[in-house]
């Protein structure tokens, strides 16, 4: 039995993944942003601290965080099997490569949290050096994915 998914569906579904990963990218850079704060918080002294403990940037970071993974594994995995419904084939290229290994470091990067609630420092500075090599890794994929969508809008 053959299961052929109707035309207007494999059309559309090409654009999920792009927009959703331009919305990753942008949560990405306020992650970022609670990252530091909660980071800035951690080192402040006592004034400071009252000020912006209220602001739960930590909390706010750690959720930010867990949606970020959550919503990357599953673009990652429906962006690759639209392709494949739509192609027949993956196209392996940088694109691809890139995305699975920011997959496979926002994963290791979550899983360092145990660690860093426990003090570890160098699994904080591994979190954090993970998150900014992925965040710069995230605005290539956005341009080289636009790439790729001028390509599939070029052959309506």
């Amino acid at each position: 039995m053959s299961f052929e998914l109707p035309e207007s569906v494999k059309v559309y579904s090409q654009f999920f993944h792009p927009i959703l990963m331009w919305v990753l990218l942008g949560l990405s850079i306020y992650a970022f942003y609670l990252g530091s704060q909660s980071r800035k918080l951690r080192k402040a002294d006592k004034e400071v601290r009252k000020e912006m403990i209220g602001k739960k940037f930590t909390e706010r970071h750690y959720r930010i965080g867990s949606i970020l993974l959550a919503l990357m594994v599953t673009g990652t995995v429906g962006g690759m099997a639209v392709t494949y419904i739509n192609n027949g084939k993956l196209f392996v290229g940088p694109h691809l490569i890139a995305g699975l290994g920011m997959t496979a470091m926002i994963a290791i990067s979550a899983s360092l949290v145990p660690f860093m609630q426990k003090g570890n420092n160098l699994a904080r500075i591994t979190h954090i050096s993970l998150n900014i090599f992925l965040l710069g890794l995230f605005g290539w994929q956005a341009f080289s994915g636009m790439d790729i969508v001028t390509r599939i809008l070029g052959s309506f």
